[in-house]
């Protein structure tokens, strides 16, 4: 697996790693700190957080999780909308950098659409990149008509990924948002590309694990990964399960496998709104 391009040239590799309520338990956080560091030995060095998971918590786990490693990562984090103005913006980056003990975010998105107008959010980011505080900006649970409303601001054409819920059970974007993104060759970032766990094991999914001697959550992680421009971001909070992670990205979906998974989970007919979680 090669990776996927941003726009302007960078690469990331297509799977990485989530951290949604990480850094919450005491009692969690050594086996959390040493899954996230072999899975960056294990390349999976796309770390994606956002100053809203735990209000600040997990990005201070992260800067703990990280140290030493920083320059071997990929970093990701979000602003809230609220706090998304281009006064805001800044500040709020600023903070995040403090706890992931930072210099610079490699990306940063705006988590959601808010009452801030697009084009002043924009305008702080370009501040931040202009500072060398981000390499890139992009979005987060933006649907086709929020991209195009983007893309039709001034500066939007600086958007680097939209990071969205995408999995076997959520197929939506594929009808227009997919498409939208591949046209202007902004990457898919897929956040609970196994729906926390929740995706029905049995039936087609445990057949095709068995076909690959793999496990169905590996066949559904490869099955987000099996397009180009795809960016997957699971969790694990335990290295044995950051390993199965990895194991994901050597798992090669022949048209068969693809065929039976969209009779079990069929592709959209029809536009349906953007889901969260």
């Amino acid at each position: 697996m090669s990776g996927v391009v941003l726009p302007g040239g960078t690469r990331v590799p297509a799977l990485g790693i989530g951290t949604w309520m990480m850094g919450e338990r005491a009692g969690a956080r050594k086996a959390e700190t040493e899954s996230i560091r072999l899975g960056i030995e294990l390349g999976l060095t796309l770390v994606d957080t956002a100053e809203m998971y735990g209000e600040g918590a997990c990005e201070s786990f992260l800067g703990e999780a990280l140290a030493g490693l920083r320059d071997k990562v990929f970093l990701v984090s979000k602003v809230y909308p609220h706090n998304a103005s281009r006064a805001g913006v800044v500040a709020a980056c600023e903070r995040s950098m403090k706890r992931l003990k930072t210099d610079h975010l490699d990306l940063y998105l705006l988590h959601w659409r808010g009452g801030v107008p697009l084009a002043e959010t924009i305008a702080g980011f370009e501040h931040l990149r202009s500072q060398g505080k981000i390499r890139h900006w992009g979005v987060s649970n933006f649907d086709t008509d929020d991209m195009n409303e983007l893309s039709e601001t001034p500066g939007g054409e600086g958007c680097a990924a939209n990071q969205v819920l995408y999995n076997l059970t959520r197929r939506g974007p594929e009808f227009d948002l997919l498409p939208w993104l591949a046209q202007h060759h902004v990457p898919l970032m897929a956040y609970s590309p196994i729906e926390q766990g929740r995706i029905k094991t049995r039936g087609v999914l445990g057949d095709i694990a068995a076909k690959h001697g793999a496990k169905p959550f590996q066949i559904a992680l490869a099955w987000v990964l099996r397009a180009p421009g795809n960016i997957a971001i699971p969790k694990a909070s335990d290295p044995e399960h950051m390993r199965e992670n990895a194991r994901a990205r050597d798992i090669a979906l022949d048209a068969d496998d693809l065929a039976a998974l969209d009779a079990a989970f069929p592709p959209p007919g029809r536009k349906r709104a953007l889901e969260m979680l």
